[in-house]
């Protein structure tokens, strides 16, 4: 529905564009290497089989783990508020199906607050 490996490719490169370059994204740019060919690989992988395509990441690394494997990085609802923020903007200019959209947008909103690993800065202390 997304438009096949091409449009997975161009959604995954625009947002770590985005991510790279957007201010208010900061947070979450810091979480990654200064190379991001390895993440966006990693992630256009991981898409690929979740979107119900070919499971790329899963024929590579196993299965994809993502809390395990997101624990080495201190994820709070702003980082995942930050992630998600350069998700939509990719989708919005790659994805011309509201629809289609909208139903990401969800799915992906929950798998983001699923990476929560730290408590987030404002929240008053236990």
């Amino acid at each position: 529905m997304l438009g096949g490996e091409t449009a997975v490719r161009h959604l995954v490169k625009r947002f770590y564009a985005l991510m790279d370059t957007r201010p208010q994204a900061q947070g979450i740019r810091r979480l990654h290497p200064a190379d991001l060919a390895g993440s966006e690989d990693k992630l256009f992988m991981f898409l690929s089989g979740w979107l119900g395509g070919p499971p790329l990441f899963v024929e590579k690394y196993g299965h994809p783990m993502l809390r395990r494997r997101h624990l080495p990085f201190a994820i709070s609802t702003d980082e995942a508020s930050q992630w998600m923020s350069c998700m939509r903007q990719a989708l919005a200019e790659t994805t011309t199906n509201a629809t289609l959209r909208a139903q990401l947008d969800v799915a992906l909103t929950e798998l983001a607050l699923h990476m929560r690993n730290r408590q987030d800065q404002d929240a008053p202390a236990a």
